[in-house]
């Protein structure tokens, strides 16, 4: 095991040993907290032959040894989230991504024969990747300079809808995959070689052609619907249940975005990724859930996690935004998860 395996079992047992200065909690009682043997605990924090734990195990963890209110008698009994002070929260918060984020690189150093990739960006067959955007509708086009093709200052991505996403995700995959080639196009461009590719679809189905195309081929959880004249106005549907955005005075506050992943409709050897908020800022959000360096090793590794070897899975999740800026969703929280598939 790399190192990076010694360094969490190192943190884990210092956690139970010197979290409080008068108090050693045995492993026994750590234990019966999580609801596991004796001899996992130790596995988790042997150094030279570390177990990772899962994702949920070293959530209980950060609730446990945020607050010495956790000691019970002879017992620890993690709080309820809702019974935290600001401050314990704050705490439980930085352990649980220290933690994460300590798991992330343990297994990334330490794959396992045929396991996915450190980050679902990185692809290591060396094949073309293409990156599909909508194109701007004309009416819109027609109230923007420089996107005219005869125009001396013409600028080709100013017809492109979704640019934040596009220049975050484009810089991103080329790091990811320095000898691979990265494509960009808009779904009215593509080429028969650009469908066969691995392909990610930046936007809905209401101005990206071929997002829409691939609801329609694909049997997704999750419906969008592009109601904005109407009553209802935009949503997600699961079901019965609708997932919608959310405005105040006319500003975005919180937007609806999926996470898709899966085999290549047009060729079984290679993937289809697709980003879609119901808004651009819900787009961003959930490319930044996977680019963001604060979230995206320990959103990778919730993914790998909760969906493991699934060929396909998807998620749906809120998108914040604050003062007009997207926050980057944190997937390990419970409260920002719509909807994931297979349940």
């Amino acid at each position: 095991m790399a190192d990076s395996g010694q360094a969490l079992a190192r943190r884990l047992r210092q956690l139970r040993q010197q979290q409080w200065p008068d108090t050693t909690v045995r492993q026994p009682q750590l234990a019966r907290a999580l609801n596991v043997s004796v001899p996992l605990i130790s596995s988790w924090e042997n150094e030279s032959t570390p177990k990772v734990p899962p994702v949920s195990r070293l959530q209980t963890y950060a609730l446990i040894f945020c607050t010495r209110r956790s000691i019970d008698g002879d017992q620890l009994v993690p709080l309820d989230e809702t019974e935290l002070t600001t401050e314990e929260s704050r705490l439980r918060d930085k352990l649980l991504h220290e933690l994460l984020d300590l798991r992330t690189v343990a297994l990334s150093r330490t794959p396992a024969p045929g396991s996915a990739p450190a980050n679902p960006w990185q692809f290591d067959d060396g094949n073309r990747i293409v990156i599909v955007c909508a194109r701007l509708p004309d009416e819109l086009l027609t109230r923007m300079p420089y996107v005219r093709p005869e125009d001396p200052d013409y600028i080709e991505l100013y017809t492109y809808a979704d640019l934040d996403s596009l220049f975050e995700l484009h810089g991103h995959i080329r790091a990811f995959n320095p000898g691979g080639e990265v494509r960009r196009r808009t779904a009215k461009e593509l080429e028969p070689d650009d469908l066969t590719s691995h392909l990610v679809l930046l936007g809905g189905v209401d101005w990206n052609d071929l997002t829409s195309d691939v609801f329609q081929v694909l049997d997704l959880p999750v419906r969008q619907v592009n109601d904005w004249g109407g009553d209802e106005g935009p949503y997600f549907s699961h079901g019965d249940r609708r997932f919608s955005p959310q405005l105040a005075d006319g500003r975005l506050r919180e937007d609806v975005a999926l996470f898709y992943r899966g085999p290549n409709p047009y060729n079984a050897r290679r993937t289809l990724t697709i980003c879609n908020g119901m808004y651009g800022r819900g787009t961003l959000g959930v490319v930044r859930a996977l680019t963001d360096s604060n979230f995206r090793d320990r959103n990778t590794a919730w993914l790998h996690e909760r969906f493991g070897a699934e060929e396909a899975y998807a998620l749906l999740s809120k998108v914040r935004v604050v003062r007009g800026q997207v926050i980057t969703p944190d997937w390990t929280l419970d409260g920002l998860r719509l909807v994931e598939w297979p349940d």
